[in-house]
């Protein structure tokens, strides 16, 4: 896994949600997408950091508990 050092500053980043978790991070990575880690789980959910071409984070979550769900919040 490809480790970038962390020189900049801010840990922004955007976040979709996504229904199979396991299953887009197969897809995205028989297609070449990069991770900046493996999946992992919380309290209320799984969630994995992709990079984008430029290396912008872009985090996927997949809720595992209806309140942490993004659909729906103002």
């Amino acid at each position: 896994m490809h480790v970038r050092p962390i020189h900049f500053v801010g840990w922004n980043r955007l976040m979709l949600e996504v229904e199979d978790l396991e299953g887009m991070v197969a897809t995205l990575r028989d297609a070449g997408a990069h991770f900046r880690n493996d999946i992992v789980t919380g309290f209320g959910g799984k969630q994995i950091l992709l990079e984008d071409p430029s290396g912008n984070p872009i985090e996927l979550f997949q809720p595992t508990r209806p309140e942490a769900r993004l659909a729906g919040r103002a």
